[in-house]
């Protein structure tokens, strides 16, 4: 059997935790900073889980995950 390719896109955007569920960043936070409040900055800034609908999109597209 060959090997599976892993979509790039999603291997740059997604990573796994230690018990398995899948990470990712959140939105919002690349550019126009100024007005958002330094509150808000730091909210964007933590990693958050996958919701469990998306979650097995996500594997599809990274089979080593």
């Amino acid at each position: 059997m060959p090997k599976l390719k892993s979509r790039k896109a999603a291997a740059k955007r997604f990573r796994a935790t230690g018990t398995g569920k899948i990470v990712r960043r959140k939105a919002f936070k690349n550019h126009i900073l100024e007005k958002k409040t330094t509150a808000k900055k730091r909210n964007l800034s933590k990693a958050v889980i996958v919701n469990d609908r998306d979650a097995d999109n996500v594997r599809g597209m990274l089979p080593y995950l």
